[in-house]
């Protein structure tokens, strides 16, 4: 069994990184993100196989990279741009370490649906009406999106597409 798990573990890391390639320019470009996103996950997830069972068999010439200065550039560069990620843009909400993306995502949660009129060219009215079409059925001028969409059993995602979608 293992002789067979080691004989497919190039060929299935070339397959799964290849599906993983697809995959994460289709979230990239938000191409189909809903069935994308599920299979860039669980297929990077199974990936961790393949890729473990490819270095144990071929441990040796792997070693070889590590005594070279390309590795260590390479593996240091991969890790500055990872990190990258998790540093904190400053978001001007007074909000120490929250990224802006959140911070947006906080605000307009916040807002209520007049405040978002004023964002997306619509009187409130519109807003309120598109809403609840759209199955946000507590909609009200009094009350903020992130309670509309609480209150109406829809995600945060949900209610950004929404909102995203009245724009003029």
């Amino acid at each position: 069994m293992a002789s067979l798990l080691l004989r497919y573990a190039t060929p299935l890391i070339t397959g799964l990184f290849l599906v993983s390639l697809i995959s994460g320019v289709a979230l990239f470009f938000h191409w189909g993100p809903g069935a994308f996103h599920g299979i860039h996950e669980w297929l990077s997830m199974v990936l961790i196989l393949p890729f473990v069972l490819h270095l144990w068999k071929n441990w040796r010439p792997m070693t070889a990279y590590f005594k070279r200065a390309p590795m260590a550039i390479a593996l240091g560069l991969s890790l500055l741009a990872s990190l990258a990620f998790f540093i904190p843009l400053g978001s001007g909400s007074g909000q120490k370490g929250v990224p802006p993306q959140v911070a947006i995502l906080q605000l307009i949660s916040a807002a209520k649906p007049a405040q978002i009129a004023s964002l997306v060219g619509r009187t409130e009215e519109e807003v309120i009406t598109v809403l609840k079409e759209k199955g946000f059925a507590t909609a009200a001028a009094d009350r903020s999106m992130g309670d509309i969409a609480q209150s109406s059993s829809k995600s945060d995602r949900d209610l950004m597409a929404q909102v995203a979608s009245l724009r003029r």
